[in-house]
């Protein structure tokens, strides 16, 4: 169980306290547990929807917004804002850029990308939350962003030698990490065309960051990696959300 309480201690700000120093083979199997953790993150996420179901829509969708960010310690909004930062400041150029993502300023570029997709989030959930049919999805975004991991770590070079990624790739159970990237989005299938929608929306933007991060930096960094977390989160929820006014 302890590749689990790594993947737990270093996602969420649950208080996990490991005995020992993991090693490079636990952090790699500890991947193959983001799903869960994401599972984890969005159980509680719906739990407290439920518990808070009779408040105000938008008191609700800001209590919900607040608690995603809280569980995760806001991780993946730091390599957001870091990603920003250095795509615009690094003016295409690949040494220029990871210089800048290693700064641990934000700067306006920055701030601006968490502001938009805090808003487009917190925008999402306020239509998501007007139908309770619909509560049970709040599940299925943290789980996808969770698989963001494990496609880049499986398809793509990491960028800094030294780096804690480049033990990560190396020790990663691929068949297994492929099998899990295949079946889990199958989930999303429980809501029927809606579902697909947001299967394809998950595949399309993770080969479009892929992409563009290849294309500039040669492969993926920490922040790019949890910059792709926010995005697909954003994506997906925002694709179900418009999917619902098509299909039901």
């Amino acid at each position: 169980m302890t590749p689990f309480w790594i993947a737990l201690q270093f996602l969420t700000t649950f208080p996990v306290r490991l005995s020992a120093m993991p090693t490079p083979q636990q952090n790699a199997q500890a991947l193959l547990f983001y799903p869960v953790v994401g599972l984890l993150i969005g159980a509680i996420l719906y739990g407290i929807t439920l518990l808070l179901h009779a408040l105000p829509l938008v008191l609700l969708s800001s209590v919900i917004l607040v608690l995603w960010i809280w569980l995760t310690g806001g991780l993946h909004l730091d390599g957001l804002a870091d990603t920003a930062d250095a795509w615009v400041g690094g003016f295409g150029d690949k040494a220029r850029t990871l210089e800048i993502m290693k700064d641990p300023s934000c700067g306006p570029i920055g701030v601006l990308s968490l502001i938009v997709v805090c808003i487009l989030k917190w925008s999402a959930l306020c239509v998501l939350l007007q139908q309770q049919q619909c509560y049970s999805a709040l599940i299925l975004f943290p789980v996808l962003g969770r698989l963001v991991p494990l496609f880049f770590f499986l398809s793509t070079d990491y960028v800094r030698a030294k780096g804690l990624g480049s033990q990560l790739s190396q020790y990663l159970a691929r068949p297994i990490a492929m099998a899990i990237l295949l079946l889990t989005p199958l989930v999303a299938l429980y809501w029927a065309w809606i579902g697909a929608v947001v299967i394809a929306t998950f595949y399309i933007v993770l080969w479009y960051l892929r992409y563009k991060f290849i294309q500039r930096i040669g492969g993926v960094t920490g922040d790019t990696i949890g910059a792709s977390i926010e995005i697909i989160e954003l994506a997906t929820l925002f694709s179900f959300v418009m999917a619902t006014f098509y299909f039901t």
